[in-house]
């Protein structure tokens, strides 16, 4: 006999239990998402630049908020930027978004693999982002995706730029890994 395991709800997601951390849904199953203290405050520097700039453009989220991807995984990118002009197709209703954000930003933890990485950079395009950051703590690196096979790299010492979507926020990329 084989038991067949219907798909989970998006009630289902939100009673999945929060004290654990932050759930992802991969290929139809839950996925829990923890991260370490330096993996968080990167994520604080950064929305610290981004905030100021970003809102009146548009919606940041911090890591929460999920995602549905055209292929029906839920993925929460560790940082979003949506525009307003985006918001409909983004948020029709409350809940979930219904496609990726403009701008997903990635901090990559160690643990993290190329399949995984580029599995998500896929999906993200495939769903509508303009843009995907790829931000790696061990070499104080940011991969700026353009698509999914054009990037550019910032290194530690170089300041970095995010035109086209947020043309006024500019930093030297070693602050965002000050984590002493």
């Amino acid at each position: 006999m084989t038991l067949t395991q219907r798909p989970l709800t998006d009630d289902d997601i939100q009673r999945l239990p929060r004290e654990l951390g932050k759930w992802e849904v991969i290929n139809g199953k839950p996925t829990l998402m923890p991260t370490f203290f330096e993996h968080d405050f990167i994520s604080s520097l950064l929305l610290a630049r981004l905030l100021p700039i970003a809102l009146p453009l548009g919606f940041v989220t911090n890591g929460q908020a999920g995602f549905r991807m055209q292929n029906r995984n839920l993925r929460a990118p560790d940082i979003t930027f949506t525009t307003r002009a985006r918001r409909g197709t983004v948020f029709p209703e409350p809940g979930f978004g219904q496609a990726a954000p403009d701008l997903c930003i990635e901090i990559i933890s160690p643990s993290e693999t190329k399949t995984d990485m580029d599995d998500r950079l896929a999906e993200y395009f495939a769903s509508g982002a303009q843009e995907v950051w790829h931000v790696f703590p061990e070499t104080e690196r940011i991969l700026v995706y353009t698509s999914v096979s054009a990037s550019t790299a910032y290194e530690t010492a170089d300041n970095f730029h995010g035109a086209p979507l947020l043309p006024s926020l500019t930093f030297r990329v070693g602050e965002i890994f000050d984590t002493d």
